[in-house]
């Protein structure tokens, strides 16, 4: 997750969406009448969605860039020695109307977005990459940023000002500002050759996405499918104007959630497939030479940077720092995840042998059979526990009640706030002391013109430099129900709404001056910590019967099935932890190429890939392919994919100290929000944690909440 972050300092162009597509006009001057001319009237400055036109962007950005290289030459041309004040805070208050632009554009295009949107996005990629290299790679303004940070011992500047220099000066450099006229020339090109595939991947990775989707028109062949799953099914088959069919979506990953439950095994291996080759089809949305080229390139940037990999330049402000320390950590884990994935595949076997069939356990297969492991070892059926995670439910009375048990917040819904499309629900957010805190739009179901996966962002940054509380969103992609039918969710879904409101909290409780360290603007290693910590409510008794009850009975869940869940919990980790870890090394592979080699064959690389990490069992595929692994080349996790397990070393490390200390409390939550959540990115975040936990983090529980060690 998610968390899409766009700030000033932003390189990279993120997935949105678009709302309002009637045929408007498009202006050919910006002016007052577009709707990010000014800041928005409506509370927390949120965006007015019903004033949205597709067309309103092109003059917006335009305007947008335009001011905001006005504004930074102001700051160049000041004639005042540099100081933090005419300088950093200066930089800091530029660029408003692109930032306002931008965070549409970016949640629009993820979450609801359209053909002309997506022109856009590719339109624009290299421009924003231009717009950022002409800030950073102007040398006047480098020498005064560079003077701030040499003269930051005597300016006595407060802890957070220190960490805004300091954060500054390593941005610029990495950005290429201490290279030579002739070399930033070359990087700038670089950067808009990237910047332009990484938005082509975003746009064919949709595009095949959406027309992988599996038509069924037998109805025998989805024997298994739960009702209402069925009946989503058919209705979008009927949208599309296909009778008696049903359509099944793909999702982002590899394996897709109907497996589980399909008995034909034919239907359940032309579900893998089309998921497995939806880019690799020869076609306009075959992304394997977008990829491969974007993969040599990247190698030649970090070169003309003076780094032997991009890896090794992207994590320079990492917690892990450098790629050797990222393989370790993940050579520490690779080894006993693989043994317990032999382990749950021999099971799984032995249960095939014992049906009467003979076939060799596929990767279409395992979570079809590993849930008859699972019913069998645990006596727990997905579809037995189903009906006491009502998503409202799970929202209202689990989500929520969590944050308001550990942190006194509350929640009040908005209806008259303007929505980008008609699933979406906003709330705002009050703090303990009964003042008004946020807002919190929610996105939960999938749509045809809706990126996979989730994620958390912002609409508005917080920042009390510039008077701004935070906006916040939630995007994911559950099945919607057939009308009138209750939206049932799994516990995995459940455990991601719980994931991606982790990230909220985090922007949440922002309480920084500076909007480029505010909130989640922390290293990618540290970004997913709070969200995965806030994982683990979802299994605390009082949280779990507090929203857990049956959609019809009203029937808390019972002990049992709790006990089972729970004992359930560490079940198929070699699986589902293995899947995980092939595809972190997959993408520490591609970005460790050096930029002598030529442009890899994406299919042979991948193979030697993952036999080279150990990881290439036939039967656990990465959980992204390389053809369509949406994190690494469009969404910022390039090298740092490996993030979410290096951050979950930190939240169990954390929810340790939790244990310790009494569990959930109002006082353990205050602690962890004054010690973490509130602090954004404001200081060393391995000093941050240390401050919090009394020591660095240890991999032991890690390993323990997996069921990789006793």
């Amino acid at each position: 997750m998610k968390n899409y972050l766009l700030t000033f300092m932003a390189t990279i162009s993120i997935i949105a969406s678009s709302c309002n597509s009637g045929n408007h006009p498009s202006p050919s001057n910006f002016s007052d009448s577009n709707p990010f001319a000014k800041e928005s009237t409506l509370p927390f400055h949120t965006f007015d969605f019903s004033k949205l036109h597709n067309s309103d962007f092109a003059p917006a950005f335009d305007e947008g860039m335009k001011e905001q290289l006005e504004e930074v030459k102001k700051i160049i041309d000041n004639n005042e020695a540099a100081s933090f004040e005419n300088t950093l805070t200066a930089l800091e208050k530029s660029g408003q109307l692109l930032q306002r632009a931008r965070s549409v554009f970016n949640l629009l295009t993820g979450a609801n977005t359209n053909d002309t949107l997506q022109k856009l996005d590719e339109e624009y990629a290299p421009k924003f990459a231009a717009q950022s290299d002409a800030i950073y790679l102007d040398n006047k303004l480098f020498k005064r940023v560079e003077s701030v940070y040499n003269q930051r011992p005597q300016l006595k500047l407060d802890p957070e000002s220190l960490r805004l220099t300091e954060y500054y000066y390593q941005q610029f450099v990495k950005a290429g500002a201490k290279l030579s006229d002739a070399d930033k020339e070359q990087l700038k090109k670089m950067n808009s050759e990237e910047a332009s595939l990484s938005s082509k991947f975003n746009n064919q990775l949709l595009n095949a996405s959406k027309n992988g989707a599996v038509v069924i028109d037998n109805k025998a062949e989805l024997d298994g499918m739960s009702s209402s799953d069925l009946e989503a099914a058919a209705a979008k088959a009927k949208a599309d104007g296909k009778d008696n069919q049903w359509k099944l979506p793909l999702q982002n990953t590899t394996q897709q959630p109907y497996l589980q439950s399909l008995k034909n095994r034919e239907t359940r291996k032309k579900i893998f497939e089309a998921s497995w080759t939806r880019t690799e089809k020869n076609d306009a949305n075959d992304t394997r030479k977008t990829i491969s080229r974007l993969a040599q390139l990247r190698a030649q940037k970090a070169k003309l940077l003076g780094f032997p990999s991009y890896a090794a330049w992207n994590l320079q402000n990492q917690m892990a720092k450098t790629p050797e320390a990222v393989f370790n950590f993940l050579n520490h884990l690779i080894p006993p995840t693989v043994q317990k994935g032999k382990e749950e595949a021999a099971d799984i076997q032995k249960l095939i042998q014992s049906q009467g069939d003979t076939f060799h356990l596929e990767a279409w297969d395992w979570n079809y059979y590993s849930e008859q492991v699972r019913k069998a070892k645990y006596d727990l059926d997905e579809n037995e526990i189903k009906p006491y995670f009502v998503l409202d439910s799970v929202l209202q009375n689990g989500v929520f009640y969590a944050a308001n048990q550990l942190y006194g917040i509350t929640f009040k819904e908005r209806n008259d706030l303007p929505v980008y499309q008609n699933d979406v629900k906003v709330f705002e957010v009050f703090d303990k002391d009964g003042s008004s805190l946020a807002l919190f739009y929610c996105d939960y179901f999938k749509r045809d013109n809706k990126n996979g996966g989730a994620w958390m962002s912002n609409i508005v940054h917080q920042s009390t430099l510039l008077g701004y509380k935070p906006v916040v969103y939630n995007v994911c992609n559950f099945t919607k129900p057939a009308q009138g039918q209750p939206a049932l969710i799994s516990f995995e879904d459940v455990t991601t709404m719980f994931h991606e409101f982790g990230h909220a909290l985090h922007g949440m409780f922002a309480s920084q001056k500076y909007p480029s360290l505010s909130g989640t603007s922390t290293s990618r290693d540290f970004v997913e910590f709070p969200s995965q910590f806030n994982e683990h409510w979802a299994l605390y008794p009082t949280i779990l019967k507090n929203y857990a009850k049956h959609y019809k009975t009203g029937e808390v869940i019972p002990q049992t099935l709790i006990d089972k869940i729970k004992n359930a919990s560490t079940f198929n980790q070699g699986y589902a932890f293995g899947e995980y870890l092939a595809a972190a090394g997959l993408d520490m592979e591609w970005h460790t190429l050096s930029a002598d080699e030529k442009e890899q064959n994406t299919d042979s690389f991948e193979t030697l890939s993952l036999k080279k990490l150990g990881t290439d069992l036939s039967y656990i595929p990465p959980r992204y392919r390389s053809s369509y692994f949406l994190h690494i080349w469009a969404n910022g996790y390039s090298a740092g994919y490996y993030a979410y397990c290096w951050s979950e070393m930190l939240d169990d490390d954390a929810f340790a100290w939790f244990e310790e200390h009494g569990g959930l409390s109002r006082e353990n939550g205050q602690y962890f929000r004054d010690k973490i959540l509130s602090r954004g990115n404001s200081e060393d975040l391995a000093t941050l944690y240390r401050g919090f936990r009394g020591h660095d983090p240890g991999i032991d529980p890690l390993l323990k909440n997996r069921g990789l060690k006793d």
